[in-house]
């Protein structure tokens, strides 16, 4: 397939991109910082490009089968580059006629009543760190369910960057029951590149995790 990813330089950018030229797809990054992507072969393509300046995303996504979304970063400042970019970033996949998306997102979205006691102790004390950057992806979730692309929105738990361990589990529109509250950025990649030919991820909030 042909798949553009936006947050191709970040920590699950990177192994997602690996991810997508091992399994023979053709790549194109687009980042707002090329140099920092080191990664190379023929079937990739870099790009210089920022969510937040349409104009500099305009024609980029044309001819491609999907979207990849995994924009990051520990915002503790207002921001607006989940929801903002994203709005961006389907405004202009309609102009280009590309419809399938996938976007991470995290875990800590889920309800309180998909949260076990621990979770949601655990989940109020994020929010109050990290507050402006949940609610920037909630804004970002409801960019997505109000459009009418093919969306799979990603929510994983606490992330590692341990060796990666071949496998993980999912489940959809629901958490993973009894899931480890971890998965490494390697195996999380793997899960986002099989969404993409996985029919029964369109229009679900997928949870993965560690198996």
């Amino acid at each position: 397939m042909k798949v553009a990813v936006f947050g191709a330089t970040g920590d699950t950018g990177i192994p997602l991109v690996k991810q997508l030229l091992l399994q023979g797809h053709e790549v194109t990054a687009i980042v707002r910082n090329p140099e920092k992507l080191e990664l190379s072969g023929p079937r990739l393509e870099v790009i210089k490009g920022d969510v937040l300046n349409p104009a500099s995303i305009e024609g980029n996504l044309a001819g491609k089968d999907a979207v990849l979304s995994v924009l990051g970063g520990n915002h503790r400042q207002p921001t607006t580059v989940y929801s903002k970019g994203m709005e961006n970033i389907i405004k202009e996949m309609g102009e280009s006629g590309v419809n399938r998306l996938i976007c991470l997102s995290a875990e800590t979205l889920k309800s309180k009543e998909e949260s076990s006691f621990t979770e949601r102790i655990l989940v109020k004390v994020l929010w109050r760190i990290f507050h402006n950057l949940y609610s920037d992806m909630q804004r970002m979730e409801e960019e997505i369910y109000q459009s009418t692309v093919d969306w799979t929105i990603i929510r994983p738990p606490y992330l590692t960057n341990g060796a990666p361990k071949g496998s993980y589990r999912i489940s959809f529109d629901k958490p993973v029951k009894k899931g480890k509250g971890r998965i490494t950025r390697a195996d999380l990649a793997a899960s986002i590149v099989d969404q993409l030919k996985n029919p029964d991820s369109v229009h679900s909030v997928a949870y993965v995790c560690a198996k």
